[in-house]
């Protein structure tokens, strides 16, 4: 069985006031974490998301000192950084700091995208644009941080040579050539963009030219997977996700909501198309349909890794989810 990881976006659910709302999040979020790492999953990322009421990772790095208290071996990162949004010198220092803290466990998973309205682009003093487009260089200026493999005349502290593992984030083309090109793993955001997946796996297993941190290409993908006794349940658990996911892509965000039975039968077609064109990389459902579908996406991809999204209203609810899947994986 290939390794399977997990992706949690910090999701604050409804009910009760913001600053409660907010502290339970962060505390099931390390729960979570542990019992990911008892369960035996390889990794357990945070992604940065920017003022989403619904989700809570957006100081990703202080999250994951929480996630990392919280567990002991499991290793942790960030699916991912949006590094247009910040400068390579602060990450160095941030995830040199995390390595010295948890040394041997970290991961650090770049985007390109800004992951940010304009708004918040005001907010963070940057022209996003202007940055994505320096986004190779600052790669390669951040792993030089770490690594010293070029002159900088500067020394992050803590950073420089700090074992953190570097991955290529990605949902089309660029990412995959620049992974390839820069010899970095690569992990594929199919859970919500899933149109590109075998373009960019096959570009970056064609162009992969080897690095000091690898020799052979390696992929990850993202899948969306809630498992539960029956599919049924599953279904209706998975439904917490479907609203954000539709919420989002509409323009109005919130935070997670809690199931709603038969919630895509009452759907307009084009937010139920929506939800449709995601199922390619979703397995939601008992056990065995869970298995089946998963099995079916890895003969797909040829994925080397999975990484498994999917929110849930009830916190308990994901943590049996992740018991499920992987009892029905080693099955």
């Amino acid at each position: 069985m290939i390794p399977l990881s997990v992706l949690d976006l910090v999701p604050i659910r409804e009910g009760g006031d913001p600053a409660t709302a907010l502290q339970d999040a962060l505390r099931e979020t390390g729960r979570l974490a542990a019992a990911a790492e008892r369960l035996g999953y390889h990794r357990f990322w945070v992604a940065e998301h920017h003022a989403t009421a619904g989700i809570a990772g957006g100081a990703t790095s202080v999250v994951l000192a929480h996630v990392g208290h919280s567990t002991s071996t499991i290793r942790i990162g960030s699916g991912g950084i949006m590094l247009p949004n910040h400068n390579p010198f602060v990450i160095a220092e941030q995830f040199g700091t995390l390595d010295g803290l948890f040394p041997g466990r970290v991961d650090l998973g770049l985007g390109r995208a800004p992951g940010a309205a304009g708004i918040v682009a005001q907010a963070l003093r940057k022209d996003l644009h202007r940055a994505a487009e320096y986004f190779p260089q600052d790669v390669v200026e951040l792993r030089a941080l770490f690594t010293g493999d070029v002159d900088l005349r500067i020394t992050a502290t803590p950073g420089f040579g700090a074992q953190v593992q570097m991955w290529m984030l990605g949902s089309s083309l660029f990412g995959a050539q620049l992974a390839a090109r820069l010899g970095l793993p690569y992990a594929f955001a199919s859970h919500f963009a899933p149109d590109h997946l075998d373009a960019a796996l096959a570009t970056y297993r064609a162009q992969f030219q080897p690095s000091a941190q690898l020799d052979k290409p390696h992929a990850m993908a993202a899948m969306t997977v809630i498992a539960a006794e029956t599919d049924a349940e599953a279904e209706l658990i998975a439904t917490s996700q479907d609203q954000s996911f539709v919420r989002l892509r509409t323009g109005d965000p919130g935070r997670l909501p809690p199931p709603i039975r038969d919630y895509r039968a009452d759907l307009p077609d084009v937010a139920r198309a929506m939800l449709e064109r995601m199922d390619v990389a979703r397995a939601v459902g008992s056990p065995t349909t869970v298995r089946e579908r998963i099995g079916r996406f890895i003969q797909r991809t040829g994925a080397d890794e999975l990484i498994l999204s999917g929110a849930t209203f009830d916190p308990e609810a994901r943590s049996r989810s992740l018991e499920l899947v992987q009892e029905a994986m080693r099955g």
